[in-house]
């Protein structure tokens, strides 16, 4: 691992008050290599494809690529109204030049139980979404959220998934940290992975199943997720990605200077890494 250059991302999260202009220029100067734009984060959501023109083109200008647009939610429950919006973030998302889209299920307690109709609905989705990202020449990074109430949990399932409905060639796996952890699960697979995120967990009384966005942190010391465990093993299991920030607590947005605890996590990270 020492020799090893970490490709690190600065996904929107990590400032959210930052304009996606700003956020570009904050990454380009702590020498990331990507960003990822989102969707969900008020007004400095990426919401029109002028805008996303624009972000594309400095991003480009300061040697940055724009890995994704996060995110579609919620990608498996498919209908008329879930395409036009896969078309639209797609149609952003192609405007500023990221490589694809993040994929996020269905989180609020319901399709829990597995079932055919569930099943089936999931492929469903990932037949509809590959169309419409093969169109506008996007990937997509499927994300399994690791919340008990989420409708699809583990990467093993969105794999079986995609390479039910012959999807490999579009579609990988969005490995979050936090969601690994809290779903308890054990597989890895680094070969289909085309995205880390990663975030920490610093509270010694928050258990993994009942920790939540809010509880995201930066990766540091006292990290209980174990991230420096988890891209060690990605590593060797041969992957060779981007690895984005993505810590959604007020703790880390309301920081005099969030840029520089990304800084110092950035090298929290690299030294671990290198030290294993």
């Amino acid at each position: 691992m020492a020799t090893r250059a970490i490709k690190f991302g600065f996904n929107h999260m990590v400032c959210p008050s930052l304009t996606p202009e700003a956020l570009v220029e904050a990454a380009a100067a702590a020498g990331a290599a990507a960003i990822e734009l989102r969707n969900d984060i008020g007004a400095n959501s990426l919401g029109d494809v002028e805008t996303a023109r624009r972000v594309g083109a400095k991003a480009a200008e300061r040697g940055l690529a724009v890995r994704s647009l996060n995110a579609l939610y919620p990608f498996n429950v498919w209908s008329d109204e879930r395409a036009r919006q896969t078309e639209a973030l797609a149609r952003l998302a192609a405007a500023c030049g990221a490589e694809g889209l993040v994929m996020c299920p269905l989180n609020e307690g319901r399709m829990l139980e597995d079932s055919a109709e569930k099943a089936a609905g999931l492929r469903a989705a990932l037949r509809g979404v590959r169309q419409i990202l093969g169109d506008f020449g996007l990937a997509g990074f499927v994300e399994p959220l690791g919340f008990p109430r989420s409708s699809l949990r583990f990467k093993r399932d969105a794999v079986a998934a995609i390479d039910d409905v012959g999807g490999a060639d579009r579609l990988s796996l969005a490995h979050d940290t936090f969601h690994h952890r809290g779903a308890g699960e054990d597989a890895f697979f680094a070969a289909r992975t085309g995205l880390v995120h990663i975030s920490g967990l610093e509270d010694p009384t928050i258990g993994f199943a009942d920790m939540e966005d809010g509880d995201r942190v930066l990766v540091g010391p006292k990290d209980r997720l174990g991230n420096v465990e988890q891209l060690r093993r990605l590593y060797a299991d041969g992957f060779d990605g981007i690895v984005s920030f993505e810590p959604f607590a007020r703790a880390v947005h309301d920081l005099a200077d969030p840029i520089a605890a990304v800084r110092a996590s950035m090298a929290h990270v690299s030294a671990a890494l290198a030290a294993s």
